[in-house]
């Protein structure tokens, strides 16, 4: 039946409007389910369906209109792409025909399928490329669709193509801002970890900001760290955090290879668990009756050195996704390696006390120890001059006297020498001057101090440190081993340097002694020196007393100068 022109124009009009409305919707399910309903309409069709291709050419979303939801359930299985609908894909030009059954490509319907005679097949494309199809069945006023139904409907398919493209782009860029903000989530959290693992390093400080970080991140209800232990083949949990706390300590050692945390401690590789209920290499039964569904574990890692394991465990059913795991991998590359600085921070102190008590043994040996003995020997000698030479026993005791008074007065000393001494904000001048109190109230030595024209408040700290270290130093060695009456310190600069000289006029020694008992602290003196870009010389001889003198830098030097 032709159409007469102003129902043709009353179409158009329709069609004009309801195309507007399609380019306003930017969501593409509902788009395609306006674009199905339109279509129907305009062709005065019971059923519509509209078909949405994949980049592959395969149908990836069908919508229906006129069918209920139940019906639609009736039905074993969406259309794969067999049939007129397999024709319609492959081709440019529409397929209109009166008896579906008739036609040549008809593969028939499936069970519970409704009747469907009449049948008119539109292309959507876009170019050269077809985006999905237009199906409009059974014209509900005529037997069959008729010229002027193509022809409004390839005009709503060249608008659907449109509107089609605007909103898979519009979902394009939701799916890009989604992805921009999680990037920034997670950038978020892995500045947060690298704040956490650069201003620390103390190692109960790094796993606990470190895991309640990851935990708060991937919203799970606990984690945990194990450590690997000195064998090697032991790993213990050190921290829990969230919920269920004594269902995960029911088992808190691992041995490599034994369950998620030993297999993942022996691959060096992240591993996800789903359904822990079933999942054999899950070894904690009380985590699994608390609930808990899932656990994802990570290596801690640092170089090739494993440091240990750590986990998420959720009760949620959402698998952890990739980029998740991806995160949590980094995170545990990054928490390896600031473990490993922390315990070789600690190993480093370790040592330092190591060597300090070695330094004290050293001196109280070679110095106080000494004396007393020598007072003991005295007293010894006493027993046998006693009944004979009253006096030369008295001379002896005397003498024993005079050396335990001696001994009190360098332990005095030494106890107020091991005091920590830190130079703090008080500058380096007014450092060096208590440091001469210091010496003067303990050894009652005259010193005198030459100061520089400068106060030296522009001298980096570092520097200044090593010039208050290096003085302290010498100070102690020209009581405990110089024995010196007096003693001159003089600070002075140049334009590039800071200068000190510590001289005294104690007994002095052959520079071949460095290397024995007393050359431990004049060994620290060159090492701190030389650790800031300066130098240390040192003269001596006995009976001539030592000359100490160190310079540094007045600015620190740079790598590449």
């Amino acid at each position: 039946m032709l159409l007469t022109r102003e129902q043709l124009q009353e179409r158009l009009f329709a069609l004009h409007r309801a195309s507007l409305e399609l380019v306003k919707d930017v969501s593409l399910e509902t788009l395609l389910e306006r674009i199905a309903s339109t279509a129907c309409e305009q062709a005065n069709a019971r059923y519509a369906a509209l078909g949405v291709l994949d980049d592959l050419g395969k149908i990836k979303k069908f919508i229906t209109v006129g069918m209920s939801d139940k019906d639609v359930k009736k039905i074993a299985h969406p259309p794969v792409g067999l049939g007129l609908i397999g024709a319609l894909m492959n081709t440019e030009t529409p397929i209109r025909v009166s008896s579906i059954q008739m036609h040549p490509k008809s593969v028939g319907f499936p069970a519970h399928h409704p009747h469907m005679e009449s049948f008119l097949g539109v292309p959507i494309r876009a170019g050269e490329k077809q985006l999905g199809q237009i199906y409009l069945t059974e014209k509900k006023d005529a037997l069959e669709f008729d010229a002027d139904d193509e022809m409004i409907i390839q005009m709503l398919a060249a608008y659907a193509a449109t509107a089609i493209q605007n909103a898979t782009l519009y979902e394009q860029m939701k799916e890009r801002d989604l992805a921009l903000t999680r990037r920034n989530v997670d950038m978020a959290l892995l500045n947060g970890i690298a704040s956490t693992l650069t201003s620390s390093l103390e190692l109960d400080e790094i796993l606990n900001k470190t895991l309640g970080l990851v935990v708060n991140y991937m919203k799970v209800e606990a984690g945990e760290i194990f450590l690997l232990e000195e064998d090697k083949s032991t790993l213990r949990m050190v921290l829990h955090r969230g919920q269920a706390a004594e269902a995960f300590w029911t088992q808190n050692v691992f041995r490599v290879g034994e369950g998620y945390p030993g297999i993942v401690a022996q691959t060096r590789e992240p591993m996800v668990g789903v359904y822990l209920a079933n999942d054999t290499n899950f070894l904690r039964d009380a985590v699994v009756q608390a609930g808990f569904q899932q656990i994802a574990c990570v290596p801690l890692v640092s170089g090739d050195n494993l440091m240990g394991v750590m986990s998420v465990a959720t009760r949620a059913t959402d698998p952890f996704d990739e980029r998740s795991v991806q995160l949590l991998t980094a995170v545990g590359a990054w928490a390896g390696l600031s473990i490993e600085n922390a315990r070789l921070h600690a190993n480093a102190r370790r040592l330092a006390v190591l060597e300090e008590r070695d330094r004290i043994g050293m001196d109280l040996h070679d110095g106080i120890i000494q004396s007393i003995y020598g007072v003991g020997l005295s007293l010894e000698g006493v027993r046998h001059v006693l009944n004979v030479d009253t006096k030369a026993a008295q001379e002896r005791i005397n003498h024993a006297i005079d050396g335990l008074n001696q001994a009190i007065r360098d332990i005095r000393a030494y106890i107020l020498d091991l005091r920590p001494r830190q130079l703090g904000s008080e500058g380096l001048l007014n450092g060096i001057k208590r440091l001469i109190a210091e010496y003067r109230a303990n050894t009652f030595s005259e010193v005198n101090f030459t100061e520089p024209d400068s106060d030296l408040k522009d001298l980096p700290h570092t520097q200044s440190l090593v010039l208050f270290h290096v003085c302290q130093e010498a100070l102690a060695n020209a009581a405990k081993h110089a024995k010196a009456k007096s003693v001159q310190v003089a600070v002075w600069t140049t334009p590039d340097r800071a200068l000190l000289e510590i001289r005294d006029d104690g007994r002095g020694f052959t520079l071949d002694m460095m290397q024995t008992s007393i050359g431990h602290g004049l060994a620290n003196m060159q090492t701190r020196a030389h650790a800031v870009g300066g130098d240390f010389d040192i003269s001596s001889a006995p009976g001539e007393g030592t000359t100490i003198l160190v310079w540094v830098p007045r600015a620190i030097k740079r790598a590449d100068q």
